[in-house]
């Protein structure tokens, strides 16, 4: 399933979109950013509760799908800056990340 049928099955609202779109293949729920770097894979989504600048360069580093952040947390203006140079879509949704998880599952993303 690629980034925008998802964000739209899920009701996600884009702070960051682009136009590249690329298939999601898996997931990964973190927020300490060096467990992330070492666990999360290229083209996942990644689900968390940061908003600061530095998600944007993990994601970049990772060639992650996208970053859904939970919880309703406000963006920082320059991480979704950041975000829209490198073409990194960026989602928020008031739900939790094991909400978030769970939806995600049922939709076969694993």
């Amino acid at each position: 399933m690629n980034c925008l049928e998802f964000a739209e099955k899920l009701q996600l609202t884009p702070l960051c979109e682009k136009e590249k779109n690329i298939e999601i293949e898996g997931v990964y729920i973190g927020d300490l950013l060096s467990i992330v770097m070492s666990k999360a894979k290229k083209n996942y989504a990644w689900i968390t509760i940061q908003t600061h600048i530095n998600i944007v360069a993990i994601a970049e580093l990772l060639e992650l799908a996208c970053i859904i952040v939970v919880e309703n947390m406000e963006v920082d203006i320059d991480t979704l800056n950041k975000a829209k140079e490198l073409k990194i879509p960026v989602f928020k949704t008031s739900e939790s990340a094991y909400q978030m998880a769970c939806r995600m599952s049922d939709l076969g993303i694993k």
